[in-house]
């Protein structure tokens, strides 16, 4: 099978596509055909071996994942003798970060990690949705329970979670604030964004308003201004963004939110949770995947250069396969 492979850290000119042996059916595995995968922001992470910290989980010197990408949707081809809810033939889509591998065009992960593809989406649009849109949803579930009215701001709107996040928080009435580069807004505004702000000619953090939950996932501001920015019994839930402020908000946050109703920590990511009522709010037609563009398997490197470029306005997806089915 072709895949996408790398030996060792750095740029995307350090990935190659090779012919590599088909993956080895476990007992509780399935085995997929890969229609369709994404480009998630952990990739470029896993890449480049930066922030070094990754580093201690996914290999010191060098990845112990040799093919990256976790967002895929395709079909079913085989399944292990343990398998008990999937069968050859089925549609599929999930987050398999925990084994990785979805920039081949096979794969075999774990029954657990698979949820059977609505018949009303694309493989495209599915491919988009697990990782970012579970992070959205998460990032709205468990921090605070938000309600008609209250006040969401969103930094690093533009990208693959920021959009979905804005959708859900819109169907949840909450009035949205969105940040990002100026070649984004009119998207976000489209999505429905209340307001916009260029992070590049105003700061979030100086403008004097404050918000119920604050939704970063390129966090690059103090904890002290984050708190700054809080209502009272505010949240401020960070999924990505610079060591310094991931360290400040993982050692300083819980310090500073004691005896203090506003609160500020790391969302920890649960691959999937969360899948199954995202689905419905998309079949509803609440949320919809937003795709910036449309990549083949051998194009990886220069889409994975988009996205760490800031360029991407929603999710890049990845077609790995020719198909003709739905």
């Amino acid at each position: 099978m072709k895949a996408i492979i790398y030996s060792k850290y750095g740029n995307p000119e350090v990935l190659q596509m090779k012919d590599v042996e088909k993956p080895v059916l476990g007992d509780n595995e399935v085995l997929v055909k890969i229609y369709v995968a994404s480009v998630n922001s952990w990739d470029w992470d896993l890449l480049r071996g930066k922030p070094y910290l990754y580093r201690l989980i996914f290999g010191v010197f060098k990845p112990k994942h040799k093919i990256i990408g976790c967002d895929i949707a395709g079909r079913v081809e085989l399944v292990g003798k343990n398998v008990k809810h999937l069968k050859a033939g089925d549609a599929v889509m999930g987050d398999i970060s925990e084994c990785w591998g979805g920039f081949a065009e096979y794969v075999c992960v774990p029954e657990r990690l698979l949820t059977l593809k609505p018949s009303e989406l694309s493989f495209e649009h599915a491919a988009a949705i697990p990782q970012a849109g579970v992070l959205a949803l998460q990032s709205l579930q468990k921090s605070i329970t938000v309600k008609s009215g209250d006040k969401v701001l969103i930094n690093g709107a533009g990208g693959g979670v920021g959009t979905f996040a804005l959708q859900i928080a819109k169907s949840l009435g909450a009035e949205v604030t969105c940040v990002d580069s100026y070649q984004k807004l009119e998207m976000l505004y489209n999505l429905g964004a209340d307001h916009v702000i260029d992070y590049k000619q105003e700061d979030f953090a100086e403008k004097g308003s404050r918000y119920n939950l604050i939704i970063d996932v390129i966090a690059n501001h103090s904890v002290f201004a984050y708190k700054e920015a809080l209502l009272p019994n505010g949240r401020l839930v960070v999924i990505g963004g610079t060591i310094p402020c991931l360290l400040q908000v993982g050692l300083l946050g819980s310090l500073l939110s004691f005896n203090d109703n506003r609160k500020l920590g790391i969302l920890i990511h649960e691959p999937n949770e969360g899948l199954d009522l995202l689905l419905d709010m998309i079949k509803k037609g609440d949320v919809k995947p937003v795709i910036d563009s449309i990549y083949t398997l051998k194009d990886v490197p220069i889409a994975l250069q988009r996205l760490g470029d800031g360029k991407a306005v929603g999710k890049i997806v990845i077609k790995v396969s020719e198909y003709n089915d739905v």
